[in-house]
């Protein structure tokens, strides 16, 4: 059983579930930083004492410490070690990950996890279970990997009101956009260098539910308000091309897949209702994401607040060893007593969603020349009370597949995907437009 109030003479006993990439990066660890730094962080000895795996046969990357740590095969010696006092959960996935959490929380032992599928379809149900038992429920890991951002929002805007968080969550989307940039490669190019380099999974990891998962950690924790994954309207980076980063240089941007939690003006501002998505967008050199390094697994998340303004926090969003920083991280608060006793300890609010989020556009339109294109491009934005601002248009190469964008003041997302539908019903236009929204602010 855990409890804040630590014994510090007491050794601290870990058992770990999981053995991979991450865990391997914990359990060396809190092995290399067992007798010095660690014990000096957390007040006492921390030491891994049973290790599952599914494979105990398996040639793993680290070396376990056999008069230390009991490799298992099977969960419930963890489970039912009365020794234990907190369990890292390193194994992924939402089925048996679940079962070991909520069994681990029941018998008020502390949880440490990177699994951010896992908490995120599960925020209230496992909230609640880990305040019903007394006991920690912690994920620094689960969230933008070495940053830590989850501390930040659980203690230091307890006196501040949040407005706004946008992110780049996602590094290997990051990686393909800066390369595509920098390069002046295609999406589909730049992806299969990536896999042939050994990154076998680096299709699935440009997806963007791994962004609405973070995304909805995030909102909980800043605006107190649980977002269901399926309720976050996203859309990837594989219908980007080289002209869009051409139009993007003129326009003195680049593009980032960019996961927005955003409040609304109703009466007054921020008194409105909560906007959430994850998109691909165009920001100005100058905005506090667009630096973001384009590297691979360099996330960045900027917060907006009443009291503090803009505030951004930048790193590597995953990794064995970032990632495991954050859970060792979590570990040594748990150990001295300094862990969040509520793992979303701002007050639900419930506030209302609206998807239809205001923002100035980028509208790229693919076209076959003819006379008349730019008139009926005017009339319909008209008719869907969208505003022009900019029109850019490359030297026409060919005429028969060519590509010119627009840009507009701030309007809906509702307006800019019925001007799109209208105009991808006209002749001149080959398939349907693509749009991002054009961030100007942060």
């Amino acid at each position: 059983m855990y409890s804040n109030n630590v014994d510090r003479r007491k050794a601290l006993r870990i058992g770990m579930i999981g053995g991979g990439v991450v865990g391997g990066g914990v359990y060396e660890l809190i092995g290399r930083l067992g007798s010095t730094s660690l014990n000096n962080s957390a007040g006492r000895p921390c030491m891994i004492t049973k290790l599952c795996v599914k494979d105990a046969t398996k040639t793993r990357n680290f070396t376990i410490d056999t008069s230390v740590t009991e490799v298992v095969t099977d969960v419930h010696l963890i489970l039912e070690d009365t020794s234990i006092d907190i369990v890292i959960e390193v194994m992924g996935g939402t089925t048996v990950a679940k079962m070991v959490v909520e069994e681990c929380l029941k018998k008020k032992k502390a949880v440490v996890t990177a699994n951010k599928d896992l908490i995120a379809g599960y925020i209230d149900s496992l909230q609640a279970l880990a305040k019903e038992n007394g006991t920690i429920l912690a994920y620094e890991g689960a969230v933008c990997g070495g940053i830590p951002i989850v501390t930040t929002l659980q203690s230091c805007y307890t006196g501040d009101v949040i407005t706004e968080v946008v992110g780049v969550c996602n590094g290997t989307t990051n990686y393909i956009l800066g390369q595509m940039e920098e390069q002046g490669s295609e999406y589909n190019d730049v992806l299969r260098a990536v896999q042939n380099g050994g990154y076998n999974r680096a299709f699935q990891m440009t997806d963007p539910s791994a962004d609405v998962a973070t995304l909805c950690l995030l909102t909980r924790l800043a605006f107190g308000t649980t977002v269901l994954v399926e309720q976050v309207p996203c859309r990837g980076i594989a219908d980007i091309t080289q002209v869009d980063f051409e139009y993007a240089k003129l326009l003195g941007c680049t593009i980032k897949l960019v996961a927005t939690a955003k409040r609304l003006p109703k009466n007054v501002q921020y008194d409105g209702p909560l906007s959430v998505y994850v998109l691909p967008a165009l920001l100005p050199k100058t905005h506090v994401l667009a630096s973001s390094a384009q590297q691979n697994n360099v996330n960045a998340v900027a917060i907006s607040s009443v009291n503090t303004g803009t505030c951004s926090y930048t790193g590597p969003g995953a990794g064995r060893f970032p990632t495991a920083n954050s859970i060792v991280s979590d570990v040594v608060r748990i150990a001295n007593g300094q862990a969040s006793g509520d793992p979303f300890p701002l007050a639900p609010s419930y506030l209302e969603l609206d998807s239809n989020y205001v923002s100035s556009h980028y509208v790229r339109i693919p076209f076959q020349d003819s006379l008349g294109i730019v008139s009926t491009i005017g009339q319909l934005a008209e008719e869907f009370c969208v505003s022009i601002h900019s029109i850019l248009q490359n030297a026409i190469l060919d005429k028969r597949e060519a590509d010119f964008c627009i840009t507009t003041d701030e309007c809906t997302s509702q307006q800019i995907q019925g001007f799109c539908e209208a105009v991808a019903e006209q002749e001149f236009c080959r398939s349907f437009p693509l749009s991002m929204p054009l961030l100007t602010t942060l």
